[in-house]
C-alpha cells in the first residue's frame, strides 16, 4: 500500500464526503464572514477578534487540504467477511479475552476512521494487527504496556 493511500470503507468515505462539504458550504463561508466583521472594527494590528478569526480560517483550509487529499488517495475497503472466516480491514471481529472471560467485538478499519470509543479499531493497533489475517477459532498474543493479553477470535462478519 502506498505511503499516501487512505483505507476507508463506504461509510467512512461519506463521513469525510459531508465534512468537506460542510468545510466548504458552511465552516468558509463563516469565517470569512467573521473577518470582514472584524475588519469593520478597524485598525487590523491590534484586533483580537481579526487574529482569532484568521487563525480559525487558516485551520479550515488545512483540514479541507487534508481531508481533499484524503479522499482523492483513498483505496475502499472491501467489506465483507472472508469465505474461509478470516479477520481482514472491513471486517467485524468477535474476540473473548481469555484472562477476564469477558467478550469484545471490534470493526477493523484504517487509521483514518479509527474510533476506540465506538469499537472501530485500526488495522495497526496493538489488537489489530494480531488478529489480522487470522481465522475463527484461532487465539493471538497482543502485546500491551502491562503485559500480553490473549484473545480468541469467536467471529467474524460484515460491517
Amino acid at each position: 500500500m502506498p505511503a499516501n493511500e487512505t483505507l476507508l470503507t463506504t461509510e467512512g468515505i461519506k463521513k469525510l464526503e459531508e465534512e468537506l462539504r460542510h468545510l466548504k458550504t458552511v465552516k468558509r463561508p463563516g469565517v470569512s464572514e467573521r473577518i470582514k466583521v472584524a475588519i469593520g472594527f478597524g485598525d487590523i494590528s491590534e484586533n483580537a477578534e481579526y487574529e482569532d478569526a484568521k487563525n480559525e480560517q487558516a485551520f479550515i483550509e488545512g483540514r479541507i487540504k487534508t481531508v481533499d487529499k484524503m479522499l482523492r488517495n483513498v483505496h475502499v475497503i472491501n467489506t465483507g467477511a472472508s469465505l474461509d472466516d478470516t479477520v481482514s480491514i472491513g471486517t467485524t471481529v468477535m474476540l473473548k479475552d481469555l484472562e477476564l472471560g469477558g467478550e469484545v467485538e471490534y470493526k477493523i478499519v484504517g487509521t483514518t476512521e479509527a474510533d476506540p470509543s465506538a469499537n472501530k479499531i485500526s488495522n495497526v493497533s496493538p489488537v489489530g494487527k494480531a488478529v489480522l489475517e487470522q481465522k475463527v477459532g484461532a487465539v493471538v498474543d497482543v502485546k500491551t504496556p502491562v503485559g500480553i493479553l490473549q484473545y480468541q477470535i469467536l467471529g467474524v462478519r460484515d460491517i
